[in-house]
């Protein structure tokens, strides 16, 4: 191990810390989580912020849960021509999934860089749709492929083991792509709006890169690439989002800048702290007016905003150190996380 980075939004993970990045010559699985390829994308739609119709869009949006009828190996193809890996995960495709997951319809609140806004090809009068999932049972199968054989323990680079690893991660990693762009354009098609994606970034992967004149993999979890484009740090339901450009030397910080606030309170704690003080109807709506649409109690309050860091402490550490400079922000107006089947 070469160089351990934690980003601001660091917080404790089930194989190893959330909101960091590691830079080494041998290759360690785990250290990019059991949800290969989650990120995030953003989609500008065609819905407009002066005609809101938040309780009719609010009653639309149901069935993201359910398996998506629609051709999913056709769906599959653009995005996995030079990628193989297992199949059997494709009922899951293009739904959401638990945890901190979530498809949110936002408005953009105010602008901070109009030229990059503007090369973004983004308009204030538009909405935007931010998502945020990953590979679903796919990466957690791909991991624990690994471990079953090598438990934690690293590959040599030049290994037939790691070479089979990548293959598989890289699979999970576009297939987790493609989950994204379906549930943005699940979502807007019960909404009514066709959609343009503005970016897509995962924060759980490996890649092997160029790093201090030497070829090393960085492993990344909970950690955006900073070296591709303009990203997105959510805070919390009931915060909200950073639209951000990476600037300044990436190398100290291993190319990598925070994919969110970051845990404050482990969800085991959350319902105890949470349900005498709030309702769920409540919980389902946040201090920015913005509505919550999430049946399953546990669920509720285990994301709740209370649960999460300060956004705004997060991204001015990023600022502060260089890293980043704010282009917009994004506000929140309906949040999907699970919706019980009629």
């Amino acid at each position: 191990m070469e160089l351990a980075v934690g980003l601001p939004d660091l917080h404790p993970g089930k194989c190893g810390p959330v909101g960091a990045a590691f830079v080494s010559e041998t290759l360690y699985p785990h250290l990019a989580g059991n949800d290969v390829g989650c990120g995030m994308g953003l989609w500008l739609s065609e819905l407009n912020r002066r005609k809101l119709k938040l309780d009719r869009w609010e009653s639309k949006l149901n069935g993201l849960d359910r398996p998506w009828d629609g051709d999913a190996d056709a769906w599959l193809a653009p995005f996995l021509q030079e990628a193989n890996g297992p199949g059997g995960f494709n009922q899951a495709l293009g739904t959401i999934g638990g945890g901190n997951h979530f498809a949110e319809l936002q408005q953009i609140d105010s602008v901070s860089d109009r030229d990059r806004f503007n090369a973004l090809g983004l308009d204030e009068d538009r909405l935007v749709v931010l998502v945020h999932s990953g590979s679903r049972g796919l990466g957690k199968n791909v991991l624990l492929s690994h471990q079953l054989q090598h438990g934690y323990g690293g590959l040599a680079s030049d290994s037939d083991d790691a070479r089979n690893y990548i293959g598989r991660h890289d699979h999970a990693v576009k297939w987790g792509e493609a989950n994204r762009a379906l549930i943005a354009w699940r979502f807007l098609n019960l909404l009514g709006s066709e959609a343009r994606r503005v970016l897509d970034l995962p924060h759980n992967f490996i890649a092997r890169e160029a790093f201090a004149g030497k070829e090393r993999w960085i492993h990344r979890k909970g950690a955006n690439p900073s070296t591709r484009c303009a990203l997105v740090i959510p805070g919390s339901r009931g915060s909200l989002s950073f639209l951000v450009e990476p600037c300044g030397d990436q190398e100290f910080n291993a190319r990598s800048v925070s994919h969110g606030a970051g845990r404050k309170w482990a969800r085991s704690d959350c319902r105890a702290r949470l349900e005498r003080r709030y309702d769920e109807a409540t919980m389902q709506r946040t201090d920015l007016g913005s509505r919550v649409i999430c049946e399953n109690r546990d669920l509720l309050y285990e994301e709740a905003p209370q649960a999460y860091k300060n956004v705004e402490v997060v991204v001015q550490d990023l600022i502060d150190a260089g890293l980043v400079r704010v282009v917009a922000t994004l506000r929140p107006l309906i949040t999907y996380k699970f919706r019980r089947a009629d």
